[in-house]
Protein backbone atom coordinates (compact mmCIF):
# COMPACT_ATOMS: atom_id res chain seq x y z
CA UNK A 1 0.00 0.00 0.00
CA UNK A 2 0.92 3.63 -0.50
CA UNK A 3 -0.04 6.48 1.79
CA UNK A 4 -0.30 9.99 0.35
CA UNK A 5 -0.55 13.25 2.25
CA UNK A 6 -1.12 16.55 0.43
CA UNK A 7 -0.31 20.01 1.75
CA UNK A 8 0.08 23.55 0.52
CA UNK A 9 -3.44 24.55 -0.39
CA UNK A 10 -4.99 27.82 0.62
CA UNK A 11 -6.69 31.03 -0.42
CA UNK A 12 -4.99 33.19 -3.04
CA UNK A 13 -5.98 36.06 -5.29
CA UNK A 14 -6.20 35.63 -9.03
CA UNK A 15 -2.75 35.88 -10.56
CA UNK A 16 -1.10 34.49 -7.46
CA UNK A 17 0.84 31.29 -6.88
CA UNK A 18 0.69 28.22 -4.69
CA UNK A 19 2.86 25.14 -4.37
CA UNK A 20 1.26 21.86 -3.47
CA UNK A 21 3.18 18.94 -2.02
CA UNK A 22 2.29 15.27 -1.77
CA UNK A 23 4.37 13.08 0.51
CA UNK A 24 4.30 9.37 -0.31
CA UNK A 25 5.10 6.54 2.09
CA UNK A 26 4.78 2.78 2.06
CA UNK A 27 5.35 0.86 -1.18
CA UNK A 28 6.79 3.79 -3.08
CA UNK A 29 8.45 1.42 -5.54
CA UNK A 30 5.11 0.09 -6.70
CA UNK A 31 3.81 2.89 -8.88
CA UNK A 32 4.77 4.00 -12.36
CA UNK A 33 3.48 7.56 -12.25
CA UNK A 34 1.83 10.07 -9.99
CA UNK A 35 -0.76 12.62 -10.86
CA UNK A 36 -2.67 15.62 -9.63
CA UNK A 37 -6.43 15.85 -9.99
CA UNK A 38 -8.89 18.49 -8.88
CA UNK A 39 -12.56 18.59 -8.14
CA UNK A 40 -14.71 21.70 -8.05
CA UNK A 41 -18.08 21.72 -6.25
CA UNK A 42 -20.71 19.93 -8.33
CA UNK A 43 -18.20 18.79 -10.92
CA UNK A 44 -16.40 15.57 -11.66
CA UNK A 45 -12.82 15.01 -10.63
CA UNK A 46 -10.54 16.06 -13.48
CA UNK A 47 -6.96 15.41 -14.49
CA UNK A 48 -4.47 18.24 -13.99
CA UNK A 49 -0.98 16.81 -14.47
CA UNK A 50 1.05 13.63 -14.17
CA UNK A 51 4.69 12.63 -14.05
CA UNK A 52 6.45 9.34 -14.68
CA UNK A 53 8.26 8.68 -11.45
CA UNK A 54 11.45 7.17 -12.88
CA UNK A 55 12.38 9.55 -15.69
CA UNK A 56 10.21 12.59 -15.10
CA UNK A 57 8.17 12.72 -18.30
CA UNK A 58 5.26 15.07 -17.67
CA UNK A 59 1.70 15.46 -18.91
CA UNK A 60 -0.70 18.39 -18.46
CA UNK A 61 -4.28 19.19 -19.23
CA UNK A 62 -4.51 22.03 -21.73
CA UNK A 63 -5.99 24.55 -19.30
CA UNK A 64 -2.91 24.54 -17.05
CA UNK A 65 -0.12 24.30 -19.62
CA UNK A 66 2.34 27.13 -19.19
CA UNK A 67 1.03 27.94 -15.71
CA UNK A 68 1.45 24.76 -13.66
CA UNK A 69 4.57 22.63 -13.26
CA UNK A 70 4.58 19.11 -11.86
CA UNK A 71 7.80 17.76 -10.40
CA UNK A 72 9.05 15.16 -7.99
CA UNK A 73 11.87 14.56 -5.54
CA UNK A 74 12.63 10.85 -5.69
CA UNK A 75 14.84 10.94 -2.61
CA UNK A 76 12.06 12.48 -0.53
CA UNK A 77 9.25 10.52 -2.22
CA UNK A 78 7.46 13.81 -2.68
CA UNK A 79 5.39 15.12 -5.56
CA UNK A 80 4.93 18.83 -6.21
CA UNK A 81 2.62 21.05 -8.20
CA UNK A 82 3.76 24.63 -8.70
CA UNK A 83 0.77 26.71 -9.70
CA UNK A 84 1.31 30.19 -11.11
CA UNK A 85 -1.03 32.75 -12.65
CA UNK A 86 -3.92 31.18 -10.81
CA UNK A 87 -7.45 31.79 -12.03
CA UNK A 88 -10.78 31.50 -10.19
CA UNK A 89 -11.58 28.45 -12.34
CA UNK A 90 -8.61 26.67 -10.74
CA UNK A 91 -10.55 26.54 -7.47
CA UNK A 92 -11.21 23.08 -6.10
CA UNK A 93 -9.92 20.28 -3.94
CA UNK A 94 -6.62 19.02 -5.31
CA UNK A 95 -5.71 15.36 -4.92
CA UNK A 96 -2.54 13.45 -5.64
CA UNK A 97 -2.74 9.84 -6.73
CA UNK A 98 -0.61 6.95 -7.94
CA UNK A 99 -0.87 5.14 -11.26
CA UNK A 100 0.37 1.58 -10.86
CA UNK A 101 -0.12 0.56 -14.50
CA UNK A 102 3.43 0.17 -15.69
CA UNK A 103 4.34 1.78 -18.99
CA UNK A 104 1.40 4.09 -19.47
CA UNK A 105 0.02 7.24 -17.92
CA UNK A 106 -3.72 7.64 -17.68
CA UNK A 107 -5.72 10.85 -17.42
CA UNK A 108 -8.73 9.04 -15.98
CA UNK A 109 -9.14 9.04 -12.20
CA UNK A 110 -10.56 5.52 -12.48
CA UNK A 111 -7.11 4.22 -13.39
CA UNK A 112 -5.39 5.60 -10.30
CA UNK A 113 -4.94 3.39 -7.30
CA UNK A 114 -4.06 5.32 -4.17
CA UNK A 115 -5.29 8.79 -3.29
CA UNK A 116 -4.48 11.45 -0.78
CA UNK A 117 -7.11 13.20 1.33
CA UNK A 118 -7.07 16.35 -0.79
CA UNK A 119 -6.14 19.96 -0.15
CA UNK A 120 -8.40 22.94 -0.84
CA UNK A 121 -7.29 25.61 -3.31
CA UNK A 122 -9.44 28.72 -3.53
CA UNK A 123 -8.66 31.48 -6.02
CA UNK A 124 -10.55 34.72 -5.51
CA UNK A 125 -11.26 37.16 -8.32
Amino acid sequence: QVQLVESGGGLVQAGGSLRLSCAASGRTDSFYAMGWFRQAPGKEREFVAAIVWSHGLTYYTDSVKGRFTISRDNAKNTLYLQMNSLKPEDTGVYYCATDNAWGQVSMSPRDYDYWGQGTQVTVSS
